[in-house]
């Protein structure tokens, strides 16, 4: 098998993984919503089990998995170009947004009742607009101009660095 007849299995592989990520990134807050502070604590506990589970065990290894094929798909595919770091500046918000959520699933766990979870309305609309906007850069592949680099950053310029460098 050469390279390029892995690029396909790479694609569904990463588009995959992508779509586990996304849907459980929607699906957890919907869950912490039901964190409610009339609850019983075995639902409170039956509650926070399944969103501490569901982050760890499906919703972050997905994560994992979908940056990875989608790293290795820059390679193999060697794309390196503008509009792939705009997507790669979008995936980043995802990823805050996993790690915000994460953050919410633990607050909610150690405190019992005491952190409220933010409204799923607002996770919900921040992902809406992630999602759409990843999907927009990847299928039109934008031309997007060159980065704004001041001209010093673009060329050498023969002096050596202000530190010492160690020698090997």
């Amino acid at each position: 098998m050469t390279w390029p007849d892995v690029v396909p299995h790479l694609k569904a592989a990463h588009l995959g993984f992508l779509a586990l990520w996304t849907a459980g990134l929607f699906a957890l807050p919907q869950m912490l919503a039901r964190h409610d502070r009339g609850l019983l604590k075995s639902e409170f506990t039956q509650i926070r089990r399944a969103t501490h589970y569901s982050y760890v065990w499906i919703v972050t290894p997905a994560a994992v998995l979908a940056i990875a094929s989608g790293t290795a798909l820059i390679f193999v595919r060697e794309v390196f170009t503008v509009w792939l770091f705009a997507k790669l500046v979008l995936v980043a918000g995802l990823v805050a947004v996993h790690a915000w959520i994460g953050h919410t699933i633990i607050a909610v766990a150690e405190t019992e009742g005491r952190h409220e979870p933010p409204n799923a309305l607002v996770p919900g609309l921040i992902l809406i607009a992630l999602v759409l906007a990843i999907l927009l850069v990847v299928l039109a592949k934008p031309e997007l101009m060159e980065l704004p680099v001041p001209g010093w950053l673009q060329s050498p310029r023969d002096r050596s660095l202000p530190f010492d460098v160690p020698s090997r």
